[in-house]
């Protein structure tokens, strides 16, 4: 019987040519999906901060501007030049901030970036343009809408920028403070600076808000600051000027202020200067900041803010809070007037001594003369107003005392403000019983932003909040030298080496 040999099969190659073949066609379709990915990217992309406190994010005030008829009803761009070295400091932040700025004003900004150190050719014709003796770093933002040339000569040979020109330089973009004899960068102001010469080059000309200089305080006051320095502070980076005006020379307000301010008034008003104010609050578009001082008011002033629902108590706001005395007022800002709609719910504190003032909101004496007052900031309970404060008799006193609601501010608005065809001609009031917040060492930042956003609503500026400096963090992580040599070693020798493996494996099964 024959023996049948056992079959053998023939071992099978692997198709070289047809794995080839397929790897190409699987390249050529993602190298097709990239391009697809990129493409829609073009006009469906979302971008995301991941940094801890959203350093590189523009405030929703800034965005609002951005968005709003100022810069989209423009027939022409507003040119950015960002002339800076990449190794001055705060390069990456404020290039990451003027990118955030172009891509947020869809077409209303262009970004050109100059390296002065790179293009030297470029940041001589810059200089040459702008008139400007060499400043290494710095923005300029040229917002011209005519054909006039960015700089201009009078008759002594002084050259000035044009109105819608402004210059950004890196120095101002910083806040200091000095500690131990060391001065010290604390917070960026970046966005506060770039915002504020963006809507400055914008208007040609800054808002003037007049202070009634001869009615109100302009020297340190008992807590050893001036209130009037850190408001005309918080008002320069809102482009808004603080001017000197005495109430008692003049019949009438001039009619080139956007407003007029009274800070700490000590002193009461002559029956002219109140014919003044009552005749300037009366007419169209009127704007006025008052910053009260803690305590009683003048009367006649009192009697004015009264008469427009708004009257201050002259108390002081104070509670008790596990068994000690709270003597610095805290309070959550309302949803009362548009403008606050970037704080409302929010909490906050007020440093030093403040007053409540009373608001009739929604009486109807008031809407017959189509005045509305609105509380902006109201105490919690638990806080009231105590009307003989420092006796050592510091309880609720149900009949002298005031109790809830217990606003610390307000504002007013007089004329038909929801009505679209009368609402530029409305007037409009901010009013607070209380200085000591403005206190630089104690400042909060949800009230310097509280104070920008009024003044800018006051000027009418709607779209506009205080954005104020972002601080900035220094992480440190403690290593020993034996972590350190660690990781080194890991960097230059152990991930390699186990790259290089992995590409061996990988190259050598396809080879089988």
């Amino acid at each position: 019987m024959p023996s049948s040999a056992p079959e053998h099969r023939k071992s099978s190659r692997p198709n070289r040519i047809g794995i080839g073949v397929l790897t190409v066609i699987q390249t050529a379709l993602l190298g097709l999906a990239l391009i697809a990915v990129n493409y829609l990217s073009l006009s469906h992309h979302w971008s995301a901060d991941l940094s801890r406190a959203a350093d590189y994010s523009l405030s929703p005030a800034t965005r609002n501007y951005l968005k709003g008829d100022a810069m989209q009803g423009r027939e022409k761009p507003v040119k950015w030049i960002m002339a800076y070295r990449r190794s001055a400091p705060f390069y990456e932040r404020v290039r990451a901030l003027a990118e955030e700025y172009e891509r947020r004003s869809m077409g209303g900004i262009e970004l050109e970036v100059v390296d002065p150190l790179r293009s030297p050719d470029r940041m001589a014709e810059i200089v040459a343009t702008y008139g400007i003796t060499f400043i290494r770093d710095l923005v300029i933002i040229d917002a011209r809408s005519d054909a006039n040339p960015p700089t201009k000569e009078d008759a002594n040979r002084v050259r000035t920028l044009h109105p819608n020109v402004r210059l950004v330089p890196a120095d101002d973009m910083a806040e200091h403070a000095t500690t131990e004899g060391v001065r010290r960068v604390t917070g960026f102001k970046g966005e506060d600076l770039l915002t504020a010469s963006l809507v400055s080059a914008i208007e040609g000309r800054s808002r003037v808000l007049a202070l009634l200089a001869d009615k109100s305080a302009s020297d340190e006051n008992s807590a050893g600051f001036s209130a009037r320095a850190q408001l005309e502070e918080i008002l320069r980076y809102q482009n808004v000027v603080l001017a000197d005006l005495n109430l008692s020379q003049i019949a009438e307000i001039p009619a080139g202020v956007d407003g007029i301010a009274m800070l700490a008034p000590a002193y009461d008003l002559t029956e002219q200067e109140f014919a003044v104010l009552e005749r300037y609050w009366n007419r169209p578009k009127a704007a006025m900041l008052m910053l009260l001082d803690d305590g009683p008011a003048p009367p006649k002033l009192r009697a004015f803010l009264r008469g427009m629902g708004v009257t201050p108590r002259g108390d002081r706001v104070i509670a008790h809070s596990d068994g000690r005395l709270v003597t610095q007022a805290r309070g959550t800002f309302t949803r009362g007037v548009p403008f606050m709609s970037g704080l409302a719910g929010l909490a906050t504190e007020f440093s030093g001594a403040i007053s409540s003032l009373e608001v009739r909101e929604g009486a109807e004496d008031l809407l017959n003369r189509r005045i509305a007052p609105y509380g902006l900031v109201e105490a919690p309970a638990g806080f009231w107003g105590e009307t003989d404060f420092g006796s050592g008799d510091d309880t609720f006193n149900e009949i002298e005392d005031h109790g809830a609601p217990l606003y610390l501010a307000a504002a007013v608005i007089r004329g038909a403000e929801s009505d679209d065809r009368f609402a530029a001609d409305s007037s409009r009031m901010i009013v607070m019983s209380g200085t000591d917040f403005l206190d630089p060492a104690q400042q909060r930042a949800e009230n310097r932003d509280f104070l920008a956003s009024a003044a800018n609503w006051l000027v009418g500026r709607e779209q506009l909040a205080g954005i104020g400096p972002r601080s900035l963090h220094t992480y440190k992580l403690p290593l020993l030298d034996a972590q350190v040599s660690f990781i080194n070693r890991m960097n230059l020798f152990f991930l390699p080496a186990f790259f290089i493996l992995i590409g061996g494996f990988v190259w050598s099964s396809r080879r089988v």
